[in-house]
């Protein structure tokens, strides 16, 4: 699961590095010169990184290029510990009743159940959305979101799309 840790900003090393400076294959070195994993792509202001057990999205603004290395501000033990904290609780969001928030930020619906890896929604409308958790991020908040929004939703429903539901209203 790659997930964007846009709070880790604030923990790495916050010294702004030139674009051209951080490239695919980079290796990501601790404060100690330990390595805490390598760049396998470049996302607008993110950099995909993969560590020993984990992939994640972070801010290019977290790194600091440092001896031909990118400088960061946790060790791969205390990153990978934050992942994975970061992935539980996402999961933990995405549960019967929570709030569905579309990529404007703005709700559209409401989880009306989990069942293995597929998730019903429950749109404004009242229709009923299918579709894999693998889709949607669970928020902070208690949120979720799902990269698409409400009129998408409205169009991929009322079109007949194979990701409605047969209990649709």
């Amino acid at each position: 699961m790659r997930l964007i840790l846009g709070t880790f900003a604030a923990v790495g090393v916050a010294l702004a590095a030139p674009a051209a400076a951080q490239s695919v294959g980079m290796q990501i070195v601790d404060t100690a010169g330990a390595p805490v994993g390598t760049v396998t792509g470049i996302q607008g202001d993110n950099l995909q990184i993969k560590t020993d057990k984990h992939e994640a999205l972070l801010p290019k603004a977290s790194f600091t290029v440092n001896n031909g290395k990118l400088l960061f501000g946790m060790s791969q033990a205390q990153l990978d510990s934050k992942i994975e904290e970061a992935t539980a609780a996402s999961a933990k969001a995405i549960a019967a009743g929570a709030t569905v928030k579309g990529s404007a930020g703005t709700e559209v619906g409401k989880i009306e159940s989990v069942a293995g890896s597929n998730v019903v929604i429950t749109l404004a409308s009242g229709k009923k959305l299918q579709v894999p958790a693998t889709g949607l991020r669970g928020n902070a908040d208690g949120t979720v979101t799902i990269g698409y929004t409400a009129e998408q939703l409205e169009a991929l429903v009322t079109g007949g799309g194979a990701q409605a539901t047969k209990s649709e209203k």
